[in-house]
């Protein structure tokens, strides 16, 4: 297994909060460590709570939410447990069952966390299934619909 502490150059992901009604959004440096994520999720606490969406490799997206002490999470694809140990320490903290090699991909945890900014479960099962979008370009996305699009590309250095 790859060394978490570690910046993965094909990582990305933002934390983002609302000061007074508007959102604010930071690069994260660390992607890979739940610990650390979820410590940045607790400490940002904006109006409202804040969130992170990080694209894992060309592979996976995640997403990670935190409103007073109201921890919430989602990962795109289940299946990668068995290949990260990012989606593998998420599948075991949501004590979801771990994925079989057989298993078809699908998103798993708490799906509906972005029901209340008008992203429903049914909007992000169907944006997890979409083959053909890498995973920085749904997180792009759900950025747009979150309405903080335009300071996301502003920070989202493509390739």
């Amino acid at each position: 297994m790859m060394n978490q502490a570690i910046s993965h150059v094909d990582d990305f992901g933002v934390i983002a909060w609302r000061e007074e009604g508007v959102w604010r959004i930071s690069r994260l440096a660390q992607t890979r460590d739940l610990t650390s994520i979820m410590d940045q999720l607790r400490a940002q606490q904006g109006d409202g709570g804040s969130l992170i969406l990080i694209a894992i490799d060309e592979e996976f997206f995640l997403i990670a939410r935190c409103v007073g002490r109201n921890m919430q999470m989602m990962v795109s694809d289940i299946t990668y447990a068995a290949e990260y140990e990012i989606a593998a320490d998420l599948i075991d903290m949501l004590d979801l069952p771990f994925p079989e090699e057989d298993d078809e991909p699908q998103p798993g945890g708490d799906i509906d966390l972005l029901t209340d900014f008008g992203i429903s479960a049914m909007e992000l099962e169907v944006m997890s299934d979409d083959i053909d979008l890498y995973p920085e370009e749904q997180i792009t996305a759900l950025a747009g619909r979150l309405g903080f699009g335009e300071q996301f590309e502003q920070i989202y250095d493509r390739p």
